[in-house]
């Protein structure tokens, strides 16, 4: 199936090209640049967003310093995965619903191990092969409870594999043309929103004419609506040297769910969008100098937003030559609603004695589900013995581990 280009309406195009003038005057000029923000806000006479919600971020400021307790503004769940002789596994959770969790091992062996909620084993599935009801690799799996089905997204296929959540072939559709979809998520009853990572397979290509974000249909994949973010040259997650290609980020951050409303995030534009359930597209974080100013590259990524914070990581796109490495080495930041203000952050997990630290990243399960964290068994059990927790139910869970056991799965959910 072709791609059409998106049919802007007027207005439509008044913002795109407002927004693409937006990209290339933000490197010096702040003050103009919210002016020209509320003027696009403004010509959507429909969008609810002031200038007063839009958030500024200097990637190149030095911020204050703050300290969060995990428990203060989330809830925190653990889940021990059941251990016998047919479910030993690594615990890398796919997909948590309200009632199953579909877990896998990082190796690419194609098992599918599904546990209800509390982590009781349910059954076990492998469908990895050649052949047209199977798949090759799993990239991700996305849930649909209601219907009882599982979107297997086999990256090397390029393809879309629907089973039932006993492993029952149901159907299957391609990505289409050149596109390769990731980070995909139920958008509602009927349709999937998506990903399509092709865009980081090149460095400095117009593309501006695209969209990369997709509604499509759960039945058959047909595109449903393109969600138009624009810009204009392309900016890879991946580095490009001589003959050698560097990964430095995931496509995890390209959509996060939160609460019913999209974030949508493409590393070619200086602005983080948000997305409403009615379609309306409108900006919630614009970062400055604008990343076409900088060499290297720093990149601006939304990683968790709860009621009250938006966390946020900065990543410099550099490669020692010399040793051939990545230089990905995250600045934390988090932007306080009500204080009003950025700082860089330290957010540590209550259920410890001592601090320990826990990264406040973007494993996306689900609207109330924030995201989660895989707890081997044998580091719980290392840490019990050392008298590290207190008193409560993580602490209870470590005392009946065995080293060998599979992993404890934590569950950080937003507060209702």
């Amino acid at each position: 199936m072709a791609r059409k280009n998106h049919p802007h309406s007027t207005d439509d195009q008044t913002v795109c090209l407002m927004l693409e003038i937006l990209e290339h005057i933000m490197k010096s000029v702040n003050t103009l640049l919210v002016i020209i923000l509320s003027m696009i806000v403004g010509c959507r006479g429909d969008s609810k967003q002031s200038t007063d919600e839009l958030l500024i971020v200097d990637v190149t400021a030095s911020y204050p310093q703050k300290e969060l307790i995990l428990q203060d503004f989330m809830t925190v769940e653990y889940v021990p995965l059941e251990t016998s002789d047919d479910f030993v596994n690594q615990g890398f959770v796919l997909a948590i619903g309200k009632e199953v969790m579909l877990v896998k091992n990082r190796v690419n062996d194609g098992d599918i191990f599904i546990y209800d909620i509390n982590g009781k084993a349910l059954r076990k599935i492998n469908r990895k092969g050649q052949g047209a009801e199977e798949y090759l690799f799993i990239h991700e799996i996305t849930l649909d409870e209601d219907n009882n089905e599982m979107f297997v997204n086999d990256l090397l296929r390029k393809k879309i594999l629907v089973y039932d959540l006993y492993g029952k072939f149901k159907r299957s559709f391609d990505h289409p043309n050149s596109a390769t979809y990731a980070n995909i998520h139920l958008y509602d009853k009927d349709n999937l929103i998506c990903y399509d990572c092709s865009v980081n397979d090149n460095e400095g290509e117009d593309r501006g004419s695209q969209s990369f974000h997709f509604v499509i249909s759960k039945q058959d994949g047909r595109i449903n609506r393109e969600i138009f973010i624009p810009f204009k040259i392309t900016n890879s997650h991946k580095i490009f040297h001589e003959e050698y290609v560097f990964t430095f980020l995931s496509d995890d951050y390209s959509i996060i769910p939160f609460l019913g409303n999209w974030m949508l995030v493409d590393l070619s534009t200086d602005t983080i969008y948000h997305y409403s359930p009615d379609g309306r597209l409108s900006p919630f974080i614009v970062r400055t100098p604008s990343i076409r100013s900088m060499t290297p590259d720093k990149i601006l990524l939304l990683k968790n937003i709860t009621e009250r914070y938006y966390f946020m990581e900065t990543y410099r796109k550099e490669l020692d030559v010399k040793t051939m490495n990545v230089l990905a080495r995250p600045e934390y930041l988090v932007y306080d609603r009500q204080e009003k203000a950025i700082f860089n952050y330290k957010v540590y997990n209550n259920d410890y004695l001592e601090k320990r630290q826990i990264d406040m990243g973007n494993l996306i399960a689900s609207d109330d589900i924030a995201f989660w964290r895989i707890m081997e068994a044998h580091r719980l059990v290392e840490y019990y013995k050392k008298g590290d927790f207190r008193d409560g139910k993580l602490k209870d869970i470590a005392s009946r581990l065995d080293e060998e056991d599979n992993p404890v799965i934590m569950l950080i959910k937003h507060k209702k």
